[in-house]
């Protein structure tokens, strides 16, 4: 039969039998590789271990330790478990997609009758019974007459569906479990049986149109999470526990922040103590900002839909944005327009005002521009994905030569900002083309590659995510990692060849002749929204005292003490100190934990005592212990505290 060659990663190569498969190659590689292995990597692919090897692959295999094999086994869990556990319990149920997500999974469902979460141990309890089994899991390929024949005779439509529009003509993939026979499509890779299954918990249940459309039929959505081990799962859990302490909705509302209601939706209502973190935090970016060389300008927020079909946002984000249309009497026809979703083309408009030089390059304009864009009803939470928002935009137009600069530039901004607000860590990830772009893929070779050399050159980490990039340019997507060690992606660094040449925007070279300048977008906070909640977050709603609404309370302990009160309150309002006084007739213990529950950064207990020796009981938030201090000494430490950095 003949023997092929496949490659491993540490580059020797192993011999094989015509026609092996990945557990032949685990099996001759040793037996304990054979014990964990789950899937395998073939030329940068993942698949199946059941899957046949040629001569020269490249091979490495996937043992259930590895990250791979961690979310092979939520893909299995999910589309062999949970789907097989729902249908035993809920026969007329219809399955719809069950993809992996990160640290879990979900799975989309028909039911004739909703479902709640009540119902979630019960579901649990016949996954535990399913995986008990630890059933081998084989696949088979289908053309695709066969497997839509396969799902229509299951009552599965939606699955028929998916085939029916798929691209490919054959070899789709149909996981069955051999000792129920259950089935799926899937995508896979898939755990070779059950018994590779750790531990796992049903987290929640949610709403879902089929296809995101909000046309569609609703589905239900089960979401879970599943873990190698027990410890892990309970670290997890732990997680997530004081994620949900420090839900800046929850803290939204204990420290009267903003709300939201159904006449707006997607939209913050900014109360005054929620106002004034927003822009406390707005002074200090304008203050980096232009210490950084920009210039601040302000743009319409409607705008001609020709703008916009210029620019390309028409055809490409068309979906994403918010339309009106006004009759224009005078031209005896309707004139369409639409809410901005991002500012760069009125940034454009400034820029091709006037005759620029090179001389002029790099030119900096910023914006606290405010966008809207549609969101689905389903993805809205919160602070962290509204339909309303602003952010701490800016465009630079510069040179091909100058991008290396700027990048370098940004980068020592946006890290002193992070740092300024508590974030010391974050990762860099490269985004590339993504399918649907504007643009030659001569001009995206030439924007990936000026971003991937300016990173190099500044020696820093960084990853790239394949086809995650903007429509119009490759970008830079700044990760933070927050005091619970959650991943938010905040800041990002874009660089567009397409924009400007769309919009005739020129300089006049050294040579004398007109060229076109590069665009850069970026932003460091990103949505002011969605970064006031990741800080509320962060700091679970103790935030720096320079951000805090509230940064003193004077809490009267007799009656003795209010005059007192009335006068420190005077002093530190003419020092610019956010101060109330709270005199009322309660005790110091309810003042305490009712100022402590709103988040109030300093509380100043004030009797009798400290009226006669002319000091201050400090208690601050987080802190059970009281220090008790001169007044003088206090107000002068406390402005220098409250400087903003």
């Amino acid at each position: 039969m003949g023997n092929i060659v496949v490659n491993l990663p540490d580059g020797s190569g192993k011999d094989l039998p015509k026609d092996s498969n990945g557990n032949d190659l685990a099996a001759l590689i040793g037996p304990g590789l054979a014990k964990d292995a789950v899937a395998m990597s073939v030329n940068g692919e993942q698949r199946d271990l059941s899957d046949t090897l040629a001569d020269g692959d490249n091979v490495s295999i996937i043992t259930i330790k590895s990250d791979e094999g961690l979310e092979i086994m939520r893909h299995t869990l999910t589309a062999q478990v949970l789907a097989q556990a729902v249908k035993n319990i809920y026969p007329t149920s219809k399955l719809a997609i069950g993809p992996t997500i990160e640290d879990g999974f979900y799975y989309d469902f028909f039911f004739e009758k909703p479902i709640s979460s009540e119902e979630l141990p019960k579901i649990e309890e016949e996954m535990r019974k399913i995986i008990s089994n630890k059933s081998e899991i084989n696949k088979t390929l289908h053309d695709k007459k066969d497997a839509i024949s396969k799902f229509k005779n299951l009552d599965e439509g939606f699955k028929a569906l998916i085939v029916e529009e798929a691209d490919q003509k054959k070899d789709f993939q149909i996981y069955e479990q051999k000792e129920t026979g259950f089935i799926d499509l899937c995508r896979g890779p898939h755990l070779p049986s059950l018994e590779y299954i750790g531990e796992f918990k049903l987290t929640k249940i949610s709403g879902a149109y089929w296809k995101g459309n909000s046309e569609n039929e609703m589905l239900t959505r089960i979401y879970g999470t599943a873990w190698r081990t027990k410890k892990e799962l309970d670290s997890y859990i732990e997680k997530m526990q004081k994620a949900e302490e420090v839900d800046h909705r929850k803290l939204g509302k204990e420290m009267d922040l903003f709300h939201f209601q159904e006449e707006a939706p997607g939209m913050v209502f900014w109360h005054p103590k929620g106002w004034s973190i927003y822009t406390q935090l707005q002074y200090y970016v304008r203050k980096m900002q232009k210490n950084a060389g920009y210039s601040e300008v302000n743009t319409p927020e409607v705008v001609d839909r020709k703008l916009w079909e210029k620019s390309g946002h028409w055809d490409q984000y068309r979906e994403n944005m918010f339309i009106t249309e006004i009759d224009e009497e005078h031209a005896n026809e309707k004139r369409t327009n639409a809410l901005k979703p991002m500012n760069c083309p009125n940034h454009v408009q400034i820029y091709n005002q006037d005759i620029r030089s090179y001389r002029d390059l790099p030119f900096r304009l910023c914006e606290f521009g405010k966008c809207h864009r549609y969101e689905p009803s389903g993805t809205m939470h919160g602070l962290m994905r509204v339909r309303g928002f602003a952010q701490d935009d800016a465009h630079i137009f510069c040179t091909e030569d100058q991008i290396e600069s700027e990048t370098a530039n940004f980068i020592a901004l946006l890290s002193k900002m992070y740092s300024d607000l508590g974030f010391n860590e974050f990762k860099i990830k490269l985004s590339t083309r993504p399918e649907k772009r504007v643009g030659s893929d001569a001009s995206w070779d030439k924007a990936e590659k000026a971003l991937q050399d300016a990173i190099e050159k500044l020696n820093i980490e960084y990853e790239i995510d394949e086809g995650d990039g903007a429509f119009y340019g490759p970008k830079l997507d700044f990760v933070l990692t927050d005091a619970i060690g959650r991943k938010w992606q905040c800041g990002t660094w874009q660089a567009d060849f397409n924009l400007p040449g769309r919009f005739d925007s020129t300089y006049v070279g050294e040579d004398g002749a007109k060229h076109t300048p590069v665009l850069l977008h970026r932003a460091a906070l990103g949505s002011f929204e969605r970064f006031i909640g990741i800080l509320l977050e962060n700091y679970g709603g103790n935030l720096p005292l320079w951000l805090s609404p509230t940064q003193v309370v004077l809490a009267t302990i007799t009656d003795e003490a209010k005059a007192y009160a009335d006068d420190i309150e005077k002093q530190l309002l003419d020092l610019g100190v956010r101060v109330i006084s709270d005199k009322r007739n309660e005790q110091i213990s309810y003042k305490v934990r009712e100022h402590s529950k709103s988040k109030s950064s300093i509380i100043l207990a004030l009797g009798k005592k400290e009226v006669d020796d002319e000091t201050v009981s400090v208690r601050r938030l987080g802190n059970e212990k009281t220090e008790v201090k001169k007044l003088d000494v206090f107000v002068k430490s406390l402005v220098e505290e409250i400087q903003i950095p």
